[in-house]
């Protein structure tokens, strides 16, 4: 196995390395509002249910129409909407309607009043599962209550935040199938 020579390093910037996951839009809504914002703080918590975390900025216009409806959905873009998740992040939902300025389509959900992005691949409608650590962190814990995802492609291409504007592609599939026990799979 190789080994790697290593040099101390900004513990401020470590998220470059421990943040692959995917960018997504989250949509929310609240009474007559709403507003998409472009979110890489995230992470996956547990299976049935199915919950998972998100950092939300409480200075972030879409903080308060989450906290207050307790819903929101993930929506997970492609690489051909990278500019647009960029867009989004750059502009707030207090002074622009971002459905209208990006072209986005907004489709009514199942089970949250949060609408859905037709433009991505997939939908995950959420319900407030666990909101004890929004207050001091900014924290929700999310239960993932219906989800939408397309029938092509299986496995979308999706973009991954780096730090200094730049993003991972994700890329092909490695398998290992086969080494897994069944039940860590």
């Amino acid at each position: 196995m190789k080994r790697f020579h290593k040099r101390d390093f900004p513990t401020d910037q470590v998220r470059r390395f421990l943040e692959p996951g995917p960018i997504v839009l989250v949509s929310s809504a609240w009474k007559d509002e709403r507003n998409i914002m472009t979110m890489g703080w995230h992470m996956m918590m547990g299976f049935d249910p199915s919950l998972f975390a998100c950092y939300l900025w409480e200075e972030n216009h879409s903080f308060e129409l989450i906290r207050r409806s307790k819903q929101c959905v993930i929506n997970l873009p492609t690489l051909d909407l990278v500019d647009t998740v960029v867009g989004i992040g750059n502009c707030s939902g207090a002074d622009i309607d971002k459905f209208e300025k990006f072209g986005l389509t907004a489709q009514r959900g199942s089970k949250v009043e949060a609408p859905l992005l037709a433009e991505c691949h997939s939908n995950f409608e959420c319900r407030l599962y666990d909101g004890s650590q929004v207050g001091k962190h900014g924290l929700f814990i999310w239960e993932v209550v219906k989800a939408h995802v397309a029938i092509a492609p299986k496995i979308p291409q999706t973009v991954h935040y780096r730090g200094e504007g730049k993003f991972m592609v994700s890329g092909p599939d490695i398998s290992r199938r086969s080494r897994f026990k069944p039940g860590n799979l």
